[in-house]
């Protein structure tokens, strides 16, 4: 476990947060190859992620545009449509500029 290392900003986060139905089915295997799959992506710069009661999943990419990008992705569009289904009560997408990135080494 390791904090990403990010280029001076601006750069773009996509921050998903979730509550997790009871479900399981798969979930892990789907959440794995979409990591990897995100990595092959232009613009991925990486991601952090963690999980209690609510999940906060966060990539980084260089640019609004890489980030609509992934969205559009079939295999991670196939990963949504069973997130929404299946594994997730209640879910928030937030997009955001980082301005500002600093902290101890």
């Amino acid at each position: 476990m390791s904090i990403e290392s990010t280029p001076d900003p601006p750069y773009t986060a996509v921050i998903f947060t979730s509550i997790r139905t009871d479900v399981d089915n798969g979930y892990a295997a789907i959440a794995e190859a979409m990591d990897e799959l995100a990595a092959e992506q232009p613009g991925y710069l990486g991601v952090e992620s963690a999980r209690e009661n609510i999940g906060i999943t966060v990539s980084y990419w260089e640019s609004p545009e890489a980030a609509r990008a992934w969205k559009r992705v079939s295999e991670h569009s196939l990963a949504q449509k069973r997130g929404r289904d299946e594994w997730y009560r209640e879910y928030r997408v937030r997009i955001a500029t980082v301005e500002r990135d600093y902290g101890l080494p």
